[in-house]
């Protein structure tokens, strides 16, 4: 299971944003490159990083920034936020972005994914943003009435990479993860699942490392690794550990 630390931007800048909410953002760096070469050197193995401007533009706004982040790191880098045709995509991947999420396109552009999962293995991923159970798109601003576990489904059979899963009520609120309904969305989905929102604890991601067996390959985390409540070492170490038998 890899732990990847996220860094979210907007207007050039490291945030965290409390359940999606932009006026709810806290400036945690203002150097994003600094901030994924600190994550680089402390072990990571994964960044992932969005762009929050552009997801609810509907195109790149933090282009720059991402740049920058590329050029200062040799980690894989997972990238989401305003990625909706095929030119955003194999402009990513041709820059050396390792991985691409579509969310909104997921809802909106079914083909679009597939054609590109197909063509680039391994580096298309499908992000999906829920409240309450229901997909939302649109950087978050808009509710549909589509179930999540139904949208996954849709993409069991083409190639996608994984599905980045972020629990919109518990994202950036430090309150912890349900790890047993993170886990039974894993396993009625037959695509590796990343998991996101809520993360405060190492207790929180040794729950959801128990329950790997059911699907989850992956954790995002976020304000807890900038606050201090997690430890990047201590973290990464408890993920190396062996699963019980």
């Amino acid at each position: 299971m890899i732990l990847l630390p996220a860094i979210d931007l907007k207007d050039g800048v490291c945030v965290r944003l409390v359940r999606g909410d932009m006026a709810s953002a806290t400036v945690f760096s203002r150097d994003p490159a600094a901030q994924a070469r600190h994550f680089a050197e402390a072990g990571f193995r994964w960044l992932h990083v969005v762009d929050l401007d552009g997801a609810i533009a509907g195109r790149s706004v933090n282009g720059a920034a991402v740049a920058a982040i590329r050029n200062v790191v040799n980690l894989p880098i997972q990238l989401g936020g305003g990625i909706r045709d095929r030119a955003a995509i194999e402009r990513w991947l041709a820059l050396g972005i390792d991985r691409v999420v579509l969310g909104t396109a997921a809802l909106r552009d079914p083909g679009l994914v597939r054609d590109a999962a197909a063509d680039y293995p391994g580096r298309i991923a499908v992000g999906i943003d829920a409240r309450d159970g229901h997909v939302a798109v649109e950087g978050w601003t808009e509710t549909t009435a589509l179930d999540l576990v139904e949208l996954g489904r849709r993409y069991e059979d083409c190639g996608v990479a994984a599905i980045v899963y972020t629990d919109i009520a518990r994202d950036g609120a430090l309150v912890g993860v349900d790890a047993n309904a993170v886990a039974a969305v894993a396993q009625q989905i037959r695509i590796p699942l990343i998991v996101s929102g809520g993360v405060s604890s190492l207790d929180d991601i040794a729950a959801l490392k128990a329950r790997e067996a059911d699907g989850i390959v992956g954790i995002i985390c976020g304000r807890a690794l900038y606050d201090g409540r997690i430890y990047p070492a201590a973290a990464l170490r408890l993920l190396a550990e062996p699963a019980p038998c």
